[in-house]
């Protein structure tokens, strides 16, 4: 029997004068491992140096969606006998969340279908980012216990009110209207023309500017459909306005509505060090001035995390059992600052040397 070929999971190439990354594990929802990041890492360099690109696109394979996040199979397994792979892995992510900020040409992200996690690192970042009808974005990392990371305490902050502290401490998954509410998306595009916008892409010139590529995207974008979700806008800026859980979770109970005891319900089955860390990073973000810093911040405070137990437990109901039952150490009342604080250590080098120096690494994939 003749051996099918196998394919990268990252299928980079030119279309025109647009270079594109092709996320591509589609059985794994795509979700990124270290090979992935790098290889992502060293295409930004090669194309910021070509002049005959004029932006970058990044799409999903498969039908599914374009990043369901980090590969936390990979850390689950290697986590507590080698925690520098885990360690490394978010290392080398955050890095290039960060790049993509910054990235010197335009860089667009098709959001369409699954957005979670480091999904949302490798688009909401980005210059122009399209989501569809199909969209189904979150950050759900308090129900694995862990917390929002990839530079989501600098994004979620800066979406209107308190919008940003309610999807941060849910995870709830929302669509492309209270994405582009949220600001983690700009343009809402039907799925069926994203075909004809890849095409007209592709047709630019590799003079193209930003504006250029804003137009080209406009000519196929439309309106979201209505999101219910933001029917509660009002309700969630009253109820998340606080800086503790506890004050969040007592004026829930006090709202007393249906979607208020949906979310208190929601809430409750969170990890209580996961809730407590999370919104305490948010906070912390709000006050930032760049989003380095809240990336420093989260790699601190995942290098705690590999000796989380509620993590691994998180990860076992979600991926490995998946029974949906995690069983938390601990509960809100014991979650102390003096617990949190293991959060906020880091022993070794920061991200981002003085100069630029690690995010230089990252770009060429040598960190």
């Amino acid at each position: 029997m003749e051996m099918q070929p196998t394919l990268p999971e990252i299928i980079v190439e030119q279309q025109g004068a647009i270079g594109r990354l092709r996320l591509n594990r589609p059985r794994a929802l795509n979700s990124l491992n270290l090979a992935m990041i790098r290889a992502i890492a060293a295409a930004l360099t090669e194309f910021e140096r070509d002049p005959t690109i004029a932006a970058v696109l990044i799409t999903g394979e498969g039908e599914r969606g374009l990043c369901a996040g980090g590969d936390i199979r990979m850390i689950y397994e290697s986590g507590r006998e080698r925690p520098e792979e885990g360690a490394q892995f978010w290392r080398e992510e955050f890095i290039v969340n960060s790049r993509i900020s910054g990235y010197a040409k335009p860089y667009i992200a098709i959001m369409d279908g699954i957005v979670m996690g480091g999904g949302v690192g490798v688009s909401s970042h980005g210059s122009h980012r399209i989501v569809t009808e199909r969209t189904r974005l979150a950050m759900p990392e308090t129900g694995i216990g862990y917390f929002t990371d990839i530079g989501a305490t600098w994004l979620l902050p800066h979406a209107p009110g308190e919008f940003g502290t309610y999807l941060g401490l849910t995870g709830r998954d929302i669509g492309a209207a209270a994405a582009i509410h949220a600001r983690l998306a700009d343009s809402f595009v039907p799925s069926h023309r994203l075909g004809e916008l890849i095409a007209a892409l592709g047709s630019l010139s590799a003079s193209a500017t930003a504006e250029d590529i804003s137009e080209t995207i406009r000519a196929v974008s439309s309106e979201a459909p209505a999101s219910p979700l933001l029917d509660h806008v009002a309700l969630i800026d009253r109820c998340f306005v606080f800086d503790t859980v506890e004050e969040i979770l007592g004026a829930l109970e006090k709202d007393g509505s249906d979607f208020a005891l949906e979310t208190l319900e929601l809430l409750r089955s969170r990890s209580a060090i996961s809730l407590k860390l999370t919104l305490s990073l948010l906070r912390a973000g709000r006050a930032s001035r760049t989003l380095d810093e809240c990336l420093e911040r989260e790699y601190a405070a995942t290098l705690g995390m590999l000796s989380n137990p509620d993590f691994y437990e998180g990860v076992r109901a979600a991926v490995i059992d998946k029974d949906r039952n995690p069983k938390w150490s601990v509960g809100l009342s014991e979650v102390t600052p003096e617990k949190l604080a293991r959060f906020g250590r880091n022993d070794g080098a920061p991200l981002f040397a003085r100069g630029g120096r690690a995010r230089r690494n990252a770009a060429d994939g040598r960190l």
